[in-house]
């Protein structure tokens, strides 16, 4: 049977700042996983699992295993799956454009599930908002080895999403600690990254090294 669903008001995303993706092209399952225990421990918000070309069943192994781990403390999210989130008793998904839209995630998962929505343009946030999106994932804002065929944004945009989106919005692709002070400069206040922590030599430390620099 599918675990308990987690009530949204058990992971209020209004204060959130600090987004991980861990992704399977990154590396393996067993150092997501220590990834993801040291990057609970020292301030993460929340964490998504993304694997595009593993096997389901592998997936929700992992899945499960975080969310028996982050115990409610940190919002667990699965990328694109929306079976796994449900099976795993993940807080929700994240979908992107060419996914299963927003709607159709909630009408799986149920009113308590966290949805989150990638997005590219204002059009496509200002819809995921009007879909009942909790948040979004805004970018790419840099060049990314996880979507090289995609262009770097222009900031202004970010920084039009800011003031017009009500829901969180999250900066990505490709910050870094060298770089996400341009990104504060927008006026953003939440960043997801992938590269810099899961490919730090100590995860946590560079989680504490990004929240020294984030809006508390």
């Amino acid at each position: 049977m599918p675990s308990k669903k987690t009530s949204r008001k058990d992971f209020d995303l209004s204060e959130a700042r600090l987004y991980l993706v861990l992704d399977r092209q990154v590396c393996g399952y067993d150092r997501l996983f220590e990834i993801l225990e040291e990057s609970a421990a020292f301030g993460v918000d929340v964490v998504q699992l993304r694997d595009k070309h593993g096997e389901a069943r592998e997936t929700l192994a992992f899945a499960r295993a975080a969310v028996r781990s982050l115990k409610k403390r940190v919002p667990f999210i699965v990328n694109d799956r929306a079976d796994i989130a449900l099976l795993s008793g993940a807080a929700g998904v994240h979908v992107g454009q060419d996914d299963l839209s927003c709607r159709e995630a909630r009408s799986l998962l149920g009113p308590s599930a966290v949805i989150g929505v990638s997005c590219q343009t204002l059009a496509h946030a200002a819809k995921a908002q009007k879909d009942g999106a909790d948040y979004i994932g805004f970018g790419s804002v840099f060049k990314t080895r996880t979507k090289p065929d995609r262009d770097p944004m222009d900031l202004a945009l970010l920084s039009r999403a800011v003031r017009t989106i009500r829901i969180p919005v999250f900066a990505i692709g490709g910050i870094e600690l060298r770089n996400v002070g341009q990104v504060l400069q927008t006026g953003i206040t939440r960043i997801a990254v992938t590269r810099a922590v899961c490919q730090a030599q100590d995860a946590g430390q560079a989680v504490r090294d990004f929240r020294k620099k984030l809006p508390s």
